[in-house]
């Protein structure tokens, strides 16, 4: 009898390797071969098989393959013209298409661009893309896994065996790929690597689309198609929409909590298209932001520690479902804004921890790759590929998603290397210090690509340090961010409205201290998550007395944070005087518009808050210079024994203006009387102490008249009655309206 392994040329050594897992080339031993001159050989992995043929596209057998060891089988061809487009037959019954003889999957340019660090479509290259090969359909798979010894892709169309489908390595990129025919939309799959060290891992994979809905931790093979969007007048407009002169107001969104059946289970994205997009713009926003979309195994991190950043979390919809959301929201005019998290990700074992046996995506030294406060990994950004991984991502939700903006989250714990570690625990850079140079680069290249690439997209920092020029270009020394959170504003502010007016007196500087830095950045006012959970109280919950003052509290607040310079943040919930604190398995306290006690407060916040949108985004003097010094003169800022501040608002026209005057305390103050820049009438366009509002209905009867008596060092003024614990908003009317006496000095 022939000996097989003779006949075919084969090496008992490279089989073992092959079934050991520990051969790195498959395609040298798998597929066709020529051993010697004139002879065709197939060799091919299908465990469990009993017999296997080579037959070709007319289904005449060209070959029989004998069993070598552990599922191999080997056989000569016929072929006198050469190569063919074989396929096997296994057991008499299934014809499949063999992996191993189709070439490679990745292109010169793909790896040369991988290698470089600088595929800023990278998810075009690596992940699971949808190919036809010489005629057949299947599924491409490539992973960046330099160190791994062998990677093979097992899923539900191999029985999860990782021997059957082992990837070719690309040695100049670190990459692993392999083409398995018939795998199509939907099909399961992670990565089987065998690490430096002979370790066996399990992976999801970084580049995934799509995932299955956790508790489960496989990838799920996406076959994108064409979308058919429809806001091609949005994304024309956006630029104009997103310019800082133009009105920002943000409603925060977690979409697992907003609203949700009446047996506990979340809403889908499009569902939360057809309620919440029409919600938000009945309310006035401008904007949603959404906390993180991106998959993520532990729903209590509520998206802050994702392992699939490429993937919209399956507990909501597919990818598509998540565009349509996204398309309904530019239909509606409203903008679209991430929470995206480059800061950390977790050490979940399938996720990017260890990915191939080695610190690959996170920072090898300890004392920089780990945040023990979160428990979480810190990616390595000085590495050219992680960079690339996460600058990718960015730009893939911007461009597949339509999405407008990005809102980093935890910079300041990219910035610093001593972030939330204590003395020795963290290891100083090169010059000594605590900076963190190589996720200052990261961040700057992140802002650059996406203003570079994204016409009128922006990004927004969530930084709550003095780390100076985070929203200024990088061409200025800046980072690069389009915006920031204003974290001392937010902090102050609370603290003061949190005082029993009796003591506000002695606290008033935390209303006004804000200003002094107010233009230093372009800021935005956040009233966000962060303040509604782990024993923070809700933001009703934070104000001081009984029912009736704690909302007039709220009223007075969020006028005070409307009719401020910055754009403008607040996490749902607080529109409708939430009184719990938020929690990510329950809805928002709907019920509460319905009360029997306290229904019409709850009724007339959530009014004052659409009121507060539209005058904001119609009344230019409130949002033409958020940005800018111009936008702001203070009226008055030091009457801290009755609780009072003024301003004025300015816009581009002598005759956008807005005057707003708090009353902090619970006592009507009559007469009280403000100098303003010009005569004539200033009518009343919003008193948070309205009865629609729930208010007492104390006010101006809709205006006043301007005298000619100075106040404040100007020579007109007028004489306001100031409700108790109340806002009000006030425009000049008439052509007295563009006249402008000057301030006199001080």
């Amino acid at each position: 009898m022939t000996d097989p392994w003779a006949l075919t040329g084969t090496d008992r050594a490279a089989v073992d390797a092959l079934l050991a897992a520990t051969h790195g080339d498959p395609f040298s031993v798998l597929g066709w071969h020529e051993p010697a001159p004139g002879a065709h050989v197939v060799r091919c992995l299908l465990p469990g098989a009993s017999s296997v043929a080579v037959v070709d596209a007319d289904g005449r057998v060209r070959g029989t393959l004998e069993p070598l060891a552990g599922g191999v089988f080997a056989g000569r061809v016929d072929a006198p013209a050469g190569r063919f487009a074989y396929r096997l037959r296994i057991d008499d019954a299934r014809l499949v298409d063999d992996p191993y003889r189709f070439g490679t999957v990745l292109g010169e340019l793909d790896l040369h661009l991988l290698a470089q660090g600088t595929h800023w479509r990278a998810w075009r290259a690596l992940g699971a893309i949808a190919r036809v090969v010489d005629g057949v359909a299947g599924t491409a798979f490539a992973v960046w896994a330099p160190n791994a010894r062998r990677v093979s892709v097992v899923g539900t169309f191999n029985d999860w065996d990782g021997r059957v489908h082992p990837m070719r390595r690309r040695i100049e990129a670190g990459v692993w790929e392999l083409f398995v025919p018939g795998v199509g939309d939907g099909a399961l799959y992670k990565y089987e690597l065998f690490g430096a060290n002979g370790e066996r891992l399990l992976k999801g994979d970084p580049y995934a689309r799509h995932a299955e809905p956790p508790p489960a931790t496989a990838s799920r093979v996406r076959h994108e198609r064409p979308f058919a969007w429809t806001d091609d007048a949005w994304l024309a407009s956006r630029a104009q929409r997103q310019s800082r002169d133009a009105p920002m107001s943000v409603y925060e969104v977690h979409l697992g909590s907003w609203m949700r059946h009446p047996d506990g289970r979340p809403h889908g994205y499009r569902e939360l298209a057809e309620s919440l997009v029409p919600y938000a713009k009945r309310m006035g926003f401008t904007h949603l932001e959404l906390m993180p979309v991106s998959e993520h195994p532990f729903g209590g991190s509520w998206g802050y520690q994702p392992t699939a950043l490429y993937a919209p979390t399956a507990r909501w919809g597919d990818p598509d479902d998540f565009r349509a959301f996204v398309d309904r929201a530019h239909g509606e005019g409203l903008g679209v804004i991430l929470d995206w998290v480059p800061a950390h990700f977790p050490s979940d074992a399938h996720g990017l921890v260890a990915f191939d046996g080695t610190t690959l995506y996170e920072h090898a030294d300890p004392r920089i790759g780990r945040h023990a406060e979160w428990g979480t990994l810190v990616y390595d950004f000085g590495r050219i590929e992680v960079a690339n991984f996460l600058i990718a991502n960015a730009l893939y939700w911007l461009h597949e998603f339509h999405v407008d903006g990005l809102r980093v989250d935890a910079v300041a714990s990219m910035l610093y290397l001593d972030y939330s570690r204590p003395a020795g625990a963290w290891r100083p850079n090169v010059h000594g210090g605590n900076e963190n140079l190589e996720a200052v680069a990261f961040v700057k290249r992140l802002n650059e690509k996406v203003y570079e690439e994204v016409p009128g997209a922006v990004t927004i920092a969530e930084e709550s340090t003095a780390w100076p020029g985070v929203s200024r270009p990088t061409w200025l020394g800046g980072l690069g961010f389009g915006y920031k959170w204003n974290m001392g504003w937010m902090n102050d502010t609370l603290a003061y409205v949190h005082e029993d007016p009796v003591h506000r007196p002695w606290h008033h500087h935390r209303l006004t201290f804000g200003l002094v830095y107010a233009f230093s950045e372009n800021f935005v006012l956040p009233l966000s998550h962060d303040e509604v959970v782990h024993g923070k109280g809700s933001l009703l919950s934070k104000m001081p007395g009984d029912d009736w003052r704690r909302f007039a509290n709220l009223r007075a607040y969020l006028s005070f944070m409307w009719t401020q310079p910055g754009k403008k943040l607040l996490f749902m919930g607080g529109e409708i005087g939430q009184w719990r604190e938020w929690h990510h398995d329950r809805e928002l306290d709907w019920g509460l518009l319905g009360d029997a006690s306290n229904g019409t407060l709850h009724r007339g916040l959530q009014a004052l808050v659409g009121d507060l949108n539209r005058l904001y985004a119609t009344l230019p003097a409130l949002h033409r210079h958020d940005c800018d010094a111009r936008g702001f003169e203070w009226i008055d800022c030091a009457d801290s024994a009755q609780s009072v501040v003024a301003w004025l608002r300015n816009g581009s026209g002598s005759g956008e203006r807005a005057m707003v005057a708090c009353n902090f305390t619970p006592v009507p103050r009559e007469g009280y009387r403000l100098g303003v820049p010009c005569g004539g009438r200033w009518s009343e366009v919003l008193n948070s102490d309205a009865a629609v509002y729930g208010g007492s209905g104390l006010g101006n009867l809709g205006g006043v008249e301007a005298e000619p008596i100075p106040a404040h060092g100007r020579p007109w003024s007028v004489a306001l009655t100031l409700p108790p614990l109340a806002a009000l908003v006030l425009r000049p009317e008439g052509p007295e309206a563009g006249r402008t006496a000057p301030v006199a000095p001080a």
